[in-house]
């Protein structure tokens, strides 16, 4: 009697690493797809209540999609910061850690309005609020950098600034045209920019 022993069949999402060792070929996937689920799930709020929610549902729903795409920044900056991608010095690696600073600040802004605790009667609730437009200038900013930089290549080096340029985009549309033409526009843009810079930087390899 013979037995043959066939050998299991490669993963494709592995790559062998030296000594034997394994590891994902997309180390970023996770992140990826939360910035994407985060971005479309924001453009759809826009999309139906516009960019300036009313009433405490409202104001409540915005805050939860909002905040799931600010999660997803958060990713972002963490996979930026991974691979170097506004450069490996200081001043670069300095900026990245300022922007999540500032967007740890916008994601508490987000939390206060959905609870219904801020106050922008005062200063110090006004300076927490600032932090939300403050953090997306800070990453059209980034975005600027990461195609200077060049680190990343093909589509990942440019879509960071397309998707970045949000704010450029959406702010000036409502204050020109409100909330209703800004919130279609924010749907179309975060789709656009964000959804699919989450599937870039899913699929990209460590």
């Amino acid at each position: 009697m013979t037995i043959e022993q066939t050998p299991a069949p490669a993963r494709s999402d592995v790559r062998r690493m030296p000594g034997g060792s394994t590891a994902p070929t997309r180390p970023f996937k996770a992140r990826g797809m939360l910035l994407t689920a985060g971005a479309v799930a924001w453009g759809l709020d826009s999309l139906i209540f516009g960019t300036d929610p009313s009433g405490s549902f409202e104001e409540a729903l915005s805050s939860i999609t909002s905040g799931t795409f600010q999660l997803g920044l958060l990713g972002l900056l963490s996979v930026l910061f991974a691979t170097n991608a506004l450069g490996a010095g200081r001043i670069a690696r300095s900026a990245i850690r300022l922007e999540v600073g500032i967007l740890l600040l916008a994601i508490g802004s987000t939390i206060a309005d959905g609870t219904g605790v801020s106050d922008l009667d005062r200063v110090g609730w006004i300076l927490l609020d600032l932090c939300w437009p403050l953090s997306m200038l800070g990453m059209f900013l980034i975005g600027i950098r990461v195609a200077v930089a060049g680190r990343w290549r093909g589509k990942a080096r440019f879509w960071p600034l397309v998707a970045e340029s949000w704010g450029p985009i959406v702010v000036p549309t409502f204050g020109i045209f409100g909330g209703t033409v800004a919130g279609v526009v924010s749907f179309v843009h975060l789709c656009v920019g964000y959804g699919v810079l989450g599937q870039i930087v899913a699929r990209k390899e460590g």
